[in-house]
């Protein structure tokens, strides 16, 4: 099991948390719960209601929609993430490949820390400001030709 100072090592990745201190990632540190997972267990469904984000720390996680593969995730891999900020059903399936330990957000916890501590808030806003501005680039200068 990964102490409290080995999450805040594994979030500091995450780009979501980019923009929150290392000391507000302690606080997220002990909600992330360190589960595991054996070849083939569903972790959540296509159409599940969003209740968590994950964080692969070993092994390998299939993402699929109709049998299809969306992407896979692997170790320092993120997926889930907009199911701590959005209520609509998960668009793909979660499968791990083999014995897979994550962490998990759980969205509820996640909802009462951002309202206990604000820095937290602050700087996830300012990250997802942030992936947006490099988004509205993109478009900006495909759409000039370049």
């Amino acid at each position: 099991m990964l102490t409290v100072i080995e999450k805040v090592i594994a979030l500091q990745n995450v780009d979501v948390f980019s923009e929150v201190s290392t000391e507000q990632l302690s606080h997220l540190a002990v909600i992330a719960e360190e589960i595991t997972c054996e070849a083939d267990e569903t972790l959540y469904q296509e159409s599940d209601p969003p209740d968590a984000m994950y964080l692969v720390l070993e092994g390998r996680v299939r993402m699929h929609r109709n049998g299809i593969d969306v992407t896979i995730a692997e170790s320092g891999d993120v997926f889930g993430t907009w199911a701590l900020f959005d209520d609509e059903p998960m668009v793909a399936t979660a499968t791990p490949m083999e014995f897979t330990r994550l962490l998990r957000i759980d969205k509820d916890n996640f909802i009462d820390l951002l309202g206990e501590y604000v820095q937290i808030t602050q700087g996830v806003l300012k990250a997802m400001v942030k992936r947006l501005r490099g988004l509205v680039g993109r478009v900006r200068s495909v759409g000039q030709g370049g």
